[in-house]
């Protein structure tokens, strides 16, 4: 019984997507949508600031298994564009988490990488309907290249 309720809870909570409603998201060739958010380091992010360099941006939530399975590849990532001195934006966005929860989780998993924790699900909805991790990728012009998510 204690296997059958495990299982039960596990579908209930699954974080890629949210099985009552339809799934969209922004796709390759899209531009990205106008937003600002402010990362923990201080700086704000705007899609105008985002242009005229490679951009990579992740959402993602804290309570979601696959996210917790995908930040530590994705601060791999993160240090090796670093390392390579690559001219990237690269940072994370909370979907619906504050930052006292972000920031803990952070520091508990030693994440280097910026994030913007938002406390609603605002931004988020503006680059997709449902489904955590998501990754988007955008060349300097804006125009997203590539979509990644555990769909």
């Amino acid at each position: 019984m204690t296997l059958i309720l495990t299982a039960v809870l596990i579908m209930a909570v699954g974080c890629v997507t949210e099985k009552d409603e339809p799934v969209w998201s922004l796709q390759p060739g899209d531009r990205l949508p106008e937003f600002s958010v402010v990362l923990n380091t201080g700086e704000t992010v705007s899609t105008r600031s985002l242009e005229g360099k490679k951009s990579v941006i992740i959402f993602f939530t804290t309570v979601c298994p696959d996210c917790r399975r995908a930040l530590p590849d994705y601060q791999r990532w993160y240090d090796e564009i670093q390392s390579a001195g690559e001219d990237v934006n690269f940072f994370c966005i909370s979907r619906a988490e504050d930052d006292v929860t972000v920031r803990k989780y952070w520091e508990d998993n030693d994440l280097t990488m910026p994030y913007s924790a938002q406390p609603t699900r605002a931004i988020y909805d503006l680059f997709a309907s449902s489904g955590v991790p998501r990754v988007y990728i955008a060349a300097p012009n804006l125009i997203i290249t590539e979509v990644r998510s555990d769909e």
